[in-house]
């Protein structure tokens, strides 16, 4: 037989009975539209994550306060939950620690606030004129605060676009109105340019106010800090500051034990790598659960191939009688299987970038749909359409001659 006649058949036999062939085709359409669409949205969590935690700034390392996190069931201070990071520390490192750009301490709390009879519970931090590079913020409207704001105390905020428009009503101009904090009345000098609000840290709804009226008026005259950000010259140098960090830091708390000390340095790469390690196990588990209406797909092919098999044993008895071979009998019948998975896994390559398009559209879920899945899926169904198809067209070929004209 020629491919052409391969071909012809195939269709003949696809088109006999269209709604059985149609009902086995939506099982590989459901599997590789489920594979895709879960791994989609699996990878656009990798990615949301990665971006909102990349947004915090640039090759950031994070010190905060208190003992440092265990597994299990072991208590650990939260953020700023301990008074062990002090503004001597943050000295320290800049002056004896190389490899830094710029650095931002930090104080940080929720406080109830109120504009105009309005109000919003949200993060104040007080923070300097530094905070702006380190973690790459941008002012929209005004400025930020300045070194000048936190020596002599003045009472400025900058506000995000989020609390912004939870404190002020549509069309007013927040630089220039008064806000109150824990009672203490701030002028708004600026708001910030949108970040994004999903994911890690909703940098959009917070306020930013000089770290010295923070310590003063909101802590109760502290002078401990909440956090101390830096920014490494470069990603490639960000273990080895960590590192040096940790050890004079050590040094200066006088601790001698790294597993006793009373702070923690993060770095940003490590958290990075360690979301994408997790969110990465979490797209194989979505494609796994998904592919198993693959394996539900298959069956379903090779059920309907085996009764094909049943019905056409006349028309094999006839083909095998007139010189057909075992060879042709079995590329036909396995052409028929592949052709079921391959325009299977066309739509359901189509279905499933579709839905994750509009999954996104809609706001409901960031998906990132990539070449290498779409690839994927369209090769395993057509590795379906082999292994499933293979029984049945084997089948059909063993057939003798004889047995299968008698057929009734």
């Amino acid at each position: 037989m020629t491919t052409k006649d391969i071909l012809h058949e195939t269709f003949s036999a696809l088109t006999a009975n269209k709604v059985r062939t149609s009902l086995t085709m939506l099982g590989i359409v459901i599997g590789i539209s489920s594979v895709i669409i879960m791994v989609a949205i699996g990878q656009g969590a990798q990615s949301s994550i990665q971006s909102n935690i990349q947004s915090l700034g640039s090759n950031l390392i994070m010190i905060m306060p208190g003992a440092q996190r265990s597994f299990g069931y072991s208590p650990s201070a939260g953020r700023g939950g301990a008074q062990t990071l002090t503004p001597e520390d943050a000295t320290a490192i800049s002056n004896q620690i190389s490899n830094i750009t710029d650095m931002s301490p930090e104080v940080s709390g929720r406080y109830q606030v109120t504009a105009k009879g309005t109000n919003t519970n949200t993060t104040v931090n007080g923070v300097r004129a530094s905070y702006l590079n380190v973690h790459n913020i941008q002012v929209n409207d005004g400025q930020f605060i300045t070194d000048a704001d936190s020596a002599n105390l003045a009472r400025v905020a900058v506000i995000g676009p989020t609390t912004a428009s939870d404190l002020f009503a549509t069309g007013t101009e927040p630089v220039g109105q008064t806000i109150a904090i824990k009672g203490m009345p701030f002028t708004v000098v600026g708001v910030t340019v949108s970040k994004g609000s999903s994911g890690f840290n909703n940098q959009d709804d917070a306020i930013y106010i000089p770290l010295q009226d923070a310590q003063l008026f909101l802590l109760g005259k502290t002078t401990y800090l909440s956090t101390l950000s830096i920014s490494a010259t470069s990603p490639d140098v960000m273990t080895q500051v960590q590192a040096d960090i940790t050890t004079l830091l050590l040094q200066r708390h006088n601790i001698s034990d790294p597993t006793q000390a009373d702070f923690n340095v993060l770095n940003q790469a490590s958290i990075v790598s360690a979301a994408s390690s997790v969110t990465g196990t979490f797209t194989m588990l979505l494609g796994a659960v998904a592919g198993i209406s693959l394996v539900v797909g298959g069956i379903g092919i090779m059920n309907m191939m085996l009764t094909t098999v049943t019905e056409r044993t006349r028309e094999i008895g006839l083909r095998k009688a007139i010189g057909a071979k075992r060879h042709d009998i079995n590329i036909q019948f396995l052409t028929e299987a592949v052709a079921l998975t391959v325009i299977g896994g066309a739509i359901g390559v189509l279905l499933g970038w579709l839905v994750s398009y509009a999954i996104t559209a809609l706001g409901i879920l960031q998906s990132s749909i990539s070449t290498s899945s779409v690839l994927l899926a369209f090769g395993v169904s057509a590795f379906i359409g082999i292994v499933f198809g293979y029984y049945p067209a084997r089948k059909a070929s063993g057939l003798n001659p004889i047995e299968a004209l008698r057929y009734e």
